[in-house]
């Protein structure tokens, strides 16, 4: 079952919702939230998979408390002004439904969110966590972490660069997926669309990281003080 919350401050447009998700039967509803702060509150407390979210609601909108979150589950936007619908992408929602919409429009956006879902299960790591299965293009590779230099994360997959390889694998895969199955102390993640290996970083300077090949990942404000933490005890001179 995937778990879910709808945060809106219209009681109707919440109450819509409430009776489209019960009618899904993949779906478990976890809370209705009137406000983003409600949100937060559940989430904090609850596994949460998937919210939907209003956005224009009053004290903090929906593309904020969004954005505000370290930790995303899967997000569907639902909104009355179709002028947010490149933001919500920029913060990898899964879909954007604009209101008034119906079952079945939010029964074809939850089904992407199953459908990956079901796709991250096909991520597999070895009991001593040298490689990996990744499932893609109709097979699965095993991939030796020592390989791999750096992870990019893409609207609905991620690329997966393979030292030797002249392509990147490509798995229909979330970025918090993958960050969770890869071991900690030797992936970090640098930007909400990188991931990288450490042992492959030649060197760090003005907020970028230039890795081996001479790849340049950037680093993100959000995520510079976990690639901080992990590198000061390793970090000779002043």
């Amino acid at each position: 079952m995937i778990r879910c919350i709808a945060i809106d401050d219209e009681p109707l447009a919440l109450k819509q919702i409430e009776v489209y998700i019960k009618k899904v039967p993949f779906l478990e509803l976890v809370a209705l939230c009137h406000d983003a702060l409600e949100g937060i509150r559940v989430i904090e407390r609850e596994h949460v998979d998937l919210m939907f979210v209003d956005i224009n609601m009053p004290d903090l909108n929906g593309m904020d408390f969004v954005k505000s979150l370290s930790q995303r589950p899967y997000i569907i936007f639902t909104t009355a002004y179709s002028e947010y619908a490149v933001d919500g992408y920029k913060v990898e929602a899964v879909d954007y439904l604009l209101k008034p919409f119906s079952f079945n429009d939010l029964f074809a956006a939850v089904s992407k969110v199953k459908k990956r879902i079901d796709k991250e299960d096909e991520i597999q790591t070895s009991g001593d966590v040298d490689y990996i299965f990744i499932k893609c293009d109709y097979k699965t590779v095993r991939v030796n972490l020592s390989d791999i230099v750096y992870i990019e994360g893409m609207s609905e997959y991620v690329k997966v660069f393979v030292e030797g390889e002249d392509k990147p694998l490509m798995p229909l895969l979330s970025m918090k997926k993958i960050e969770e199955t890869l071991p900690a102390n030797v992936f970090v993640r640098v930007h909400k669309s990188f991931i990288v290996n450490v042992s492959k970083i030649k060197y760090i300077s003005r907020m970028r990281i230039t890795l081996a090949e001479d790849v340049i990942v950037p680093i993100s404000e959000g995520y510079k003080t976990r690639l901080g933490q992990y590198i000061s005890d390793k970090t000779l001179g002043l």
